[in-house]
């Protein structure tokens, strides 16, 4: 069965066609809110890093271990103890390609607390690489 499009009787024909503006308008507009909050989702732990030489930072393919100002360390993203720490870190370097451990510590952190977490990382197979923040200025005060 074939549909036809007939004329109204005052002569305006029916326009078949899409009107697509306002659906660039809610594109464009979405286009826009990812834009600006995909920096803000990188995600990982917030951690005040201290200032030293160093090349960027590829850590997609290998394990972050965090320690924060308050001394909570952070397994990738997931909180741990120390002792949780150390039972599941072989089992964590299995998940990746390479054994690379990437250690960010909160500059304001006692070297006793981030030295405390070296020795299970190495015990572990891993090969223990210190963050620092290579740029001064994007410390905040």
């Amino acid at each position: 069965m074939k549909r036809r499009f007939t004329q109204q009787a005052d002569g305006i024909g029916v326009v078949a066609e899409i009107n697509v503006t306002s659906l660039v308008d809610v594109a464009f507009t979405l286009l826009i809110i990812f834009m600006i909050t995909a920096p803000i989702l990188q995600g990982g732990i917030e951690i005040d890093l201290p200032e030293g030489i160093s090349a960027p930072l590829s850590a997609s393919d290998a394990l972050v271990v965090s320690i924060d100002a308050d001394g909570q360390i952070y397994l990738d993203d997931v909180p741990v103890t120390f002792e949780e720490l150390e039972a599941s870190l072989a089992l964590a370097l299995e998940r990746f390609e390479s054994d690379m451990v990437y250690l960010k510590a909160d500059g304001d952190l006692a070297l006793r607390e981030a030295t405390r977490v070296m020795g299970p990382i190495q015990d572990a197979g891993g090969v223990l690489n210190i963050v620092t923040d290579p740029d001064p200025r994007r410390r905040r005060p």
